[in-house]
């Protein structure tokens, strides 16, 4: 836990015999299910719909979570822009209905009032006309360059990190 990657060049069986006697529990993600102890679920635990993930994962992540994977195809197609530029989240959803797409083992409801609220907001954002694309070349170079810092001020019915 002390070391930078300590696994991360490990293959996933010596992983798994790692986790049979050792103190630190997995996620249940690595699952087919939760508590399945079969590593047949992602290959890597991160943000559910992450831009980053394998197909692989990103066909079980929308299995495991459809309403939040609806979500981001309604942002996906008012913005005419895709998900990623070699997938887009439409086609996913498709894919992940078909027999060959791994089964989700569970189907996370997404219900709940912070899922209710991420989707009003989601839906009057998208009715709000476009904003201005911001030139990140003319930003200066002490300011943040993904604009983070900037969030709350242009998001103010989003809850600080404060609060």
């Amino acid at each position: 836990m002390d070391e930078w990657l300590p696994v991360k060049d490990w293959p996933t069986a010596a992983v798994l015999e790692w986790h049979q006697d050792a103190p630190v529990p997995y996620h249940w993600t690595y699952d087919s299910f939760p508590g399945a102890g079969d590593f047949r679920g992602t290959s890597r635990c991160s943000c559910s719909l992450c831009v980053f993930a394998s197909k692989r994962d990103l066909l079980l992540a929308i299995a495991r979570r459809p309403r939040l994977a609806a979500l981001y195809a309604e942002v996906e197609h008012a913005r005419g822009d895709s998900f990623r530029p070699d997938w887009r989240i439409s086609d996913l959803i498709e894919q992940s209905r078909l027999p060959t797409a791994p089964g989700p083992g569970i189907v996370l409801p997404d219900d709940g009032p912070d899922m209710d609220l991420l989707e009003r907001q989601i839906r009057t954002a998208l009715q709000q006309p476009p904003r201005k694309a911001v030139d990140l070349a003319a930003r200066p170079a002490s300011g943040p360059v993904c604009g983070g810092c900037a969030a709350a001020s242009i998001a103010p019915d989003l809850p600080s990190r404060s609060s």
